[in-house]
């Protein structure tokens, strides 16, 4: 049997801050939360949770793993709006403009991405 997919971790400054970003962000909650690690998940029995670990120094590039997100398309406005208002903001990462994805940053400024749903994808 291949080995699966545990944790995503994040490198943060504010665990439990950036943790309750997430969790909220994803309608998740915190499942684990210790002096050097906080986990979240959508329960404790989710297949993949993200953990969030100390780091000491600051982000300084664009990340080289970001996570996508998506809503069905007639919300897909409303949650990238509901994402700013939770401490979110818009990030620059040499995108056209004409991409069909909105590229956002966390509080910490790890970047994501608000996509279309894959069944738009095959349109």
């Amino acid at each position: 049997m291949p080995v699966s997919l545990h944790h995503i971790v994040i490198d943060a400054h504010d665990l439990s801050g950036l943790a309750r970003f997430w969790a909220e962000a994803l309608g998740w909650r915190i499942l684990s939360e210790r002096e050097r690690e906080v986990v979240i998940g959508a329960d404790q029995t989710a297949p993949v949770g993200i953990c969030f670990m100390p780091v000491s120094d600051r982000k300084a590039v664009k990340n080289r793993l970001h996570l996508d997100l998506t809503a069905p398309a007639e919300e897909r406005e409303a949650e990238i709006e509901r994402l700013l208002a939770l401490g979110a903001r818009r990030a620059d990462v040499g995108q056209s403009g004409d991409e069909s994805w909105t590229v956002l940053a966390d509080p910490e400024g790890n970047e994501f991405c608000v996509v279309r749903p894959k069944t738009d994808l095959v349109q």
